[in-house]
């Protein structure tokens, strides 16, 4: 083995003081940052977990790698081998194929070994010893992957046993509480971790709903048809249909521009959502997307009001004249 290894790194608190404890020991690292649209550690960054994840190893003296993970992660989205946690996150398969992806990275640049910030009893799927393991196995890194912040606590990694790291100068952290880690963030003079704790949206149940509906709905997915499952409103208004509405301003203009692969409803000349309709656009289902807008316009009396709308072949507009029903809102709405 050498004195290489590589990071995983998401630019919060564990993954950083792990790095720490590892340059400390003379080791050179490289780190992983993997960037998807399920990040929540700060939505006041476009790039989320990537700026503090760059900023973190910059500060580390470290060089840092950005991975965006493919259409196959959406795969191992809809059929996890090791199931959900609560919402739809799974969180064991999703942990095995971020150390695969990390193990070609490792062999590519003749890397001896992985760091993580896991910490062992943290998270209650993929940070307890025996999904530990399980990983590791089904990664095909068993003794590889090495945890600086739990390490005394686990059986000793190959690079442990070789001498490449010092055992004695690791960590025995365990728990959901992260007083260790301030404290040592402290000491090594480590500021400004807004994602300290992490975010996944895949454990939120509301968007789990939405994306088990689309899986349910639709034989492939693209990122596109994730980053829209972030936005607005969403209703399944028949098998072969589903919308979107927008909340705001803001919200409205993303929609417009994810929006391609369907069809937009903009309102023409009155105060409404932006409405994008995905599947079948039929008249029946154009009429029903009509009657959605309107139940989130600004009314004004009207007996007609005037909506246009836009796809890749055609465009047009159309009359609608009522909102939809209460009753048939929470029969439609993902929520």
């Amino acid at each position: 083995m050498n004195k290489k290894a590589i990071a995983l790194m998401s630019g919060g608190l564990d993954s950083t003081l792990a790095v720490r404890l590892i340059v400390e020991q003379g080791i050179d690292v490289v780190a992983l940052n993997f960037k998807s649209p399920f990040c929540l550690c700060d939505g006041s960054h476009s790039d989320g977990c990537k700026t503090h994840a760059m900023k973190a190893a910059g500060e580390t003296g470290i060089e840092i790698k950005t991975i965006h993970k493919g259409l196959e992660y959406l795969d191992v989205l809809r059929n996890p081998k090791f199931g959900y946690g609560s919402a739809v996150n799974p969180c064991v398969d999703c942990r095995i194929f971020t150390f695969k992806s990390a193990k070609k990275y490792m062999e590519e640049t003749g890397a001896s070994f992985i760091i993580t910030g896991e910490v062992l009893g943290q998270r209650p799927m993929s940070q307890r010893r025996d999904p530990m393991f399980t990983i590791e196995r089904e990664a095909g890194l068993e003794g590889l992957i090495l945890r600086p912040l739990s390490a005394k606590l686990l059986p000793p990694t190959k690079p442990e046993i070789e001498g490449i790291v010092d055992r004695e100068k690791l960590l025995s952290i365990q728990g959901r509480s992260r007083k260790e880690q301030i404290q040592i963030a402290d000491d090594f003079k480590i500021e400004d971790y807004p994602c300290a704790s992490g975010g996944c949206l895949l454990t939120d149940k509301k968007f789990g709903a939405k994306l088990k509906d689309s899986f349910a709905h639709k034989d492939e997915l693209g990122w596109g048809d994730v980053k829209m499952l972030t936005l607005g409103r969403h209703f399944r208004l028949r098998d072969d249909a589903a919308a979107v509405v927008g909340r705001n301003e803001d919200e409205n203009r993303r929609i417009a521009v994810i929006g391609k692969k369907g069809m937009l409803l903009s309102p023409d000349g009155f105060s409404g959502p932006t409405v994008y309709l995905d599947g079948a656009c039929d008249d029946e289902m154009l009429e029903l997307a009509g009657s959605l807008m309107l139940k989130f316009s600004k009314a004004d009396g009207k007996t007609e009001y005037s909506i246009s709308y836009q796809s890749n072949d055609k465009t047009g507009t159309f009359t609608a004249t009522k909102p939809l029903s209460e009753e048939e809102l929470d029969r439609m709405w993902l929520r």
